[in-house]
């Protein structure tokens, strides 16, 4: 499977940079390598990790006392400014 991989940069505080060199090592493996399946276990594309991301995000707003209900506030984003402010 031929595929393409990013660069991205990560920054760890000492105790994560530390077990993950040990973990690393111990799995005979890199520490990208480690990375990249901790994010794809959490993240991956399978049906089960998609749902389960997109149930983390339900309801994130729900405890918010300065937000209206949903309706009025999405009417409010209408009829403001932002899109006339964004295209200019």
């Amino acid at each position: 499977m031929l595929y393409i991989m990013r660069r991205t940069q990560l920054h760890f505080d000492d105790d994560i940079w530390n077990a993950l060199h040990i973990q690393a090592r111990q799995a005979g493996t890199s520490v990208s390598e480690l990375v990249r399946r901790a994010v794809r276990d959490r993240y991956g594309n399978s049906p089960e990790n998609r749902r389960r991301a997109m149930q983390d995000w339900v309801g994130i707003w729900q405890s918010r006392k300065d937000l209206p209900d949903s309706e009025t506030y999405v009417r409010r984003l209408r009829k403001g400014t932002r899109l006339r402010r964004l295209a200019s």
